[in-house]
């Protein structure tokens, strides 16, 4: 019996942790223990509901094509369960494992060639070579980014065993291409005038896969003061630094002379998050270029809809006077950093 063979493998726990969403006995649920996209494509079409996966991701050769082969085996509200091992659960078994000073030494070995190796150009091809990809070092966000980016949506998660543990459901089929951001520098899809797409360049501090992931986070931890998501697990520690400098926005001097920004105007904003502002004060965001220092400085709101009624503020004002208005609120947001020292979270 699939319970059995379950139990077995990964213990009485993750059955029950499957169990709560699949029937495993059932013949439209698919139970494999591979690390190969082969043995997902040669599963029958149109035939299983379910896919669980009981091998860890991290030894998945080529991760988005394997996730894209479940997605393509699956209908629509279909669901896979699957694992993997974080970058976290990672290091605290390894801190355990070995003991102290050689635990850290082998930690950060680890780190430089798991996860710093299968990112670079130069160190890819390597890497793959010699591990065959297997035991990759994968964060949780990264895990989670590449499944929305496939398709997916998150619909449960537990921790078992040192595994993280994830459900999620095909929202749709999988697009033909992803395009994560892995560099230093890295663009983002922002919506602009009249409402036409800007990649907006930033330094980065989030971790691969972050953009997919804005929608998840929002959902679970929603809003903190100053209209940002709380808790955000996607920002770096270093990130947080640079998010506090405005280090991170340096690139986005390009965009101003590119003509995408302008110096001072509204944040160019994600489809997402611009979904959230009425449909007035989104239409009157539109008709203006926005740009690279916020209003937000000026009036330093603390809700989102402190935020919308600073933004719309600022909108009307220089909708009446352009310069002069960008006059007054650089001036105004020069003293309140400068003076009062306003920072970003």
């Amino acid at each position: 019996m699939l319970k059995d063979i379950i139990t077995d493998v990964a213990g009485k726990q993750v059955y029950e942790f499957v169990s709560k969403y699949v029937d495993v006995e059932n013949n439209t649920t698919q139970v494999l223990m591979t690390s190969t996209k082969f043995n997902v494509d040669k599963l029958e079409n149109n035939k299983f509901n379910n896919i669980v996966n009981l091998k860890k991701i991290n030894d998945v050769i080529r991760i988005n094509k394997f996730i894209k082969a479940i997605n393509k085996k699956l209908p629509l509200d279909g669901l896979y369960i699957g694992c993997v091992e974080t970058y976290l659960l990672r290091r605290i078994r390894i801190l355990k494992k070995y003991p102290p000073v050689l635990n850290v030494l082998y930690f950060w070995f680890d780190f430089i060639f798991k996860r710093v190796f299968p990112k670079l150009p130069i160190t890819k091809k390597i890497y793959f070579f010699i591990t065959l990809g297997r035991n990759r070092a994968i964060s949780k966000v990264e895990t989670y980014g590449r499944l929305y980016s496939c398709g997916f949506k998150i619909i449960d998660e537990t921790v078992i065993n040192h595994l993280q543990y994830f459900v999620v459901q095909k929202v749709k089929e999988s697009p033909i291409k992803v395009y994560p951001s892995y560099g230093f520098f890295f663009g983002m899809r922002r919506v602009g005038k009249n409402g036409k797409l800007i990649t907006v360049y930033k330094i980065r501090t989030m971790r691969p896969y972050s953009e997919y992931l804005q929608e998840y986070i929002y959902e679970k931890n929603k809003l903190q003061e100053g209209g940002k998501i709380k808790n955000d697990i996607r920002i770096t520690r270093w990130g947080k630094f640079l998010r506090k400098f405005w280090i991170d926005e340096i690139p986005m001097i390009y965009n101003i002379l590119k003509g995408d920004l302008k110096l001072v105007g509204v944040r160019p904003l994600s489809q997402h998050f611009l979904s959230l502002y009425t449909h007035e004060l989104r239409e009157k965001r539109m008709k203006f270029k926005p740009g690279l220092i916020p209003p937000f400085y000026k009036d330093m709101p603390k809700t989102l809809e402190e935020i919308m009624e600073s933004e719309s503020k600022y909108l009307d004002a220089y909708e009446k006077s352009p310069f002069i208005t960008d006059i007054k609120y650089f001036f105004a947001i020069f003293y309140n950093i400068v003076i009062k020292k306003a920072r970003s979270h």
